[in-house]
């Protein structure tokens, strides 16, 4: 799996089939990018490859830290929740904008 993409350090996960956190293989052979925001459950948006599925979750979640001593110095992990709100606008609205161009 590549660990950055867009300028962002994805969440690797060595337990996902995927290699990303919150990106799921659906049978379409798409991938699905969900998370938890303000204790729901959201879904991202699908997306062609599990990489843009992990960008879409890093901007929603807030991007992985560097280091494991990183985050300790930063308070973990994750972004402020008006950030993620915005993220997860745009991933929505892209999400959208892919299911149109396969209904045209």
């Amino acid at each position: 799996p590549v660990a950055e993409a867009e300028g962002l350090r994805l969440h690797l996960s060595a337990r996902s089939n995927t290699g990303y956190m919150g990106v799921y293989r659906q049978a379409s052979g798409r991938y699905k990018a969900m998370g938890t925001l303000k204790k729901k459950v959201s879904t991202f948006g699908v997306f062609d490859t599990a990489v843009a599925a992990a960008v879409a979750y890093a901007r929603a979640v807030g991007e992985a830290p560097a280091t494991e001593s990183d985050a300790a110095s930063e308070g973990g992990e994750g972004g402020s929740g008006l950030a993620a709100e915005g993220a997860l606008a745009v991933a929505t609205a892209a999400s959208q904008g892919a299911a149109e161009a396969e209904v045209a």
